[in-house]
């Protein structure tokens, strides 16, 4: 399990520079569909040998000052409900706003920890022109600037000492974490239900887990694992949310606290732009996944070929990583519920099993020798050896003469390889070219 970090604040006040910074990118992990006004920057970053995920709320918000308020307060509250820490930014040219105030008056009834991000903080003047920030009467205030990096560094020295200690983090169970994730209404609850709720002897809660997800027992039919329930453990009624964010925030949590991820898209509009924002959440994080294609049992025109074309159109989707279970169910009628649960079981040993170091070589080297690496430049790249590295998802690394020049599709190309070899079916896989 990782650790959240929220950006909230009003708009324009450089959120979305601030997470380009600290995640080190320049640009939205989720990629942009044309058709679509908003979206919802989801990234990873790591200080002082500390990894933890960012969800940056910027470019969101429309409308009137009336509505500004409104939807930043409904921000906030579910970033107060998910996050572990909260970055507060605002803007020192403009210094404190009504619409900032606003967004303190909620914070101020958090118990989570608060840095307030006093941003566009360039030169000596303004520094001294952030400490108006302390007037909020919350103890962090630090003078930063996004955009060319000032200020950062001990902005996250201090965040990452307000993060859970990892021995907290971690479930030491032994079992697969399996989560249901999805868009709203896909049938997560129903599939939860289907699972659990006939026979409630099945289940057994397990104490000691986070506030955030509910791990719950599951030992029937032969299956043995712990169900990351993300259905419906929220009472709505306290956060009149944007369910778009809502269900990408929660999402992040669900996934990082998996090992496999059982990822519902409704059969009955097929993989929209939602869902793949949070398909490349459970691929950036390197879990294992299943897709279920839920509500099958709506679909009342099948032909023979039905099945091949939804599972190509995936496929196509979400290219290049399409080596997928993709099962059809229905949480309603049960259908192949249990085939979903033995799948995402093998998906699980798929992501923990080690290659011995003499297999992959006999048989990786072969395949390098048969299609070597393209020369670049009249340069002829050698690999020699290859290991599996010894990380939580499966990493190989190809010892070569000249790493530099490996191309991407040659990457692929050995990843193709492991794949046809070894089955790492639903599993993303990492391939590091190293100096020999």
């Amino acid at each position: 399990m990782g650790n959240l970090v929220a950006i909230v604040g009003r708009p324009n006040v450089g959120k979305s520079t601030l997470f380009n910074r600290l995640t080190e990118s320049r640009r939205a992990i989720v990629q942009e569909t044309s058709g679509v006004t908003r979206d919802r920057h989801y990234g990873k970053s790591e200080w002082n040998g500390v990894p933890f995920s960012i969800v940056d709320t910027g470019g969101y918000i429309q409308g009137s000052d009336d509505i500004f308020e409104q939807e930043i307060r409904k921000q906030v509250l579910i970033a107060i409900e998910e996050a572990n820490v909260i970055l507060f930014v605002c803007d020192v040219t403009t210094g404190i706003t009504d619409l900032d105030e606003s967004v303190v008056r909620v914070l101020r009834k958090s118990s989570k920890p608060i840095l307030i991000v006093a941003n566009k903080t360039d030169n000596a003047e303004r520094k001294v022109q952030a400490a108006e920030f302390y007037n909020f009467g919350l103890e962090y205030v630090y003078p930063v600037s996004a955009i060319n990096g000032g200020g950062t560094g001990e902005l996250l020295d201090q965040l990452v000492t307000l993060f859970e200690p990892e021995s907290k983090l971690e479930d030491d169970s032994g079992l697969p974490k399996i989560a249901i994730v999805g868009k709203p209404n896909v049938g997560k609850s129903s599939l939860l239900n289907a699972l659990v709720g006939e026979d409630r002897n099945i289940v057994t809660d397990i104490s000691g887990t986070t506030r955030d997800t509910v791990n719950t027992r599951y030992k029937a039919f032969g299956f043995d694992f712990n169900l990351l329930d993300t259905a419906g453990i929220r009472k709505r009624a306290k956060v009149q949310e944007d369910i778009e964010y809502y269900s990408v925030i929660r999402s992040v949590r669900a996934i990082e606290n998996s090992d496999v991820c059982l990822f519902m898209i409704d059969a009955t509009e097929g993989l929209q732009k939602q869902d793949l924002n949070i398909f490349y959440v459970i691929e950036k994080n390197k879990k294992g996944v299943v897709f279920l294609v839920n509500k099958w049992d709506l679909i009342e025109e099948k032909e023979s070929n039905t099945i091949k074309e939804i599972e190509d159109k995936i496929r196509e989707t979400i290219a290049p990583f399409t080596d997928v279970p993709i099962i059809f169910t229905s949480a309603n009628t049960k259908q192949r519920i249990h085939k979903a649960i033995e799948k995402a079981i093998e998906v699980y040993q798929n992501r923990t099993k080690k290659i011995p170091t003499s297999k992959l070589n006999e048989i990786m080297l072969e395949e390098i020798s048969k299609t070597p690496p393209p020369s670049v430049k009249g340069k002829y790249i050698r690999i020699k050896f290859v290991t599996q590295l010894p990380t939580h998802a499966p990493s190989f690394a190809f010892f070569c003469n000249l790493p530099q020049y490996v191309r991407e599709s040659y990457k692929r190309f050995l990843e193709n390889k492991l794949r046809q070899h070894f089955d790492f079916n639903g599993v993303p896989i990492r391939i590091y070219l190293r100096k020999k």
